[in-house]
């Protein structure tokens, strides 16, 4: 039998931390001309630590049929903290369009390895069963 959580290690909670991290960047760029608003971001390489910890205390769901899919309910260890900008609005609004969208474009293009490491992995496995 395989598993699927050897296979994709620490990927699939990196996709999920990744794709946080992309919402809370568009809502700073949705809000980037909102008076007194706060940019809101999170150290990755800390949640994703975070997150790896917490594998053991998942809460796991019972299942009464080995063939019932094993789910676990993910963690919520993302710590948002406010961003300090490097020019101060008047409004008191701490967003800043450039640096956002380059955080935006950072984060977008490590999503994108992240899915295609794990399609590739994927790849490979479908090819081994074609070969068996």
């Amino acid at each position: 039998m395989i598993n699927f959580d050897k296979i994709v290690g620490t990927h699939e909670n990196a996709l999920y931390l990744r794709n946080q991290r992309l919402k809370t960047i568009s809502d700073n760029l949705a809000n980037v001309d909102t008076p007194h608003y706060k940019a809101k971001d999170f150290n990755f390489n800390k949640a994703l630590e975070n997150a790896t910890s917490h594998i053991d205390r998942d809460i796991r769901l019972s299942r009464t049929n080995n063939r019932h899919i094993k789910l676990t309910i993910p963690f919520s260890g993302i710590d948002l903290k406010y961003r300090n900008p490097f020019q101060p609005s008047l409004d008191g609004n701490t967003v800043e369009l450039e640096v956002e969208q380059a955080k935006f474009a950072e984060n977008a293009m490590r999503y994108q390895a992240t899915l295609a490491f794990l399609g590739k992995k994927f790849s490979g496995i479908k090819n081994a069963f074609k070969n068996e």
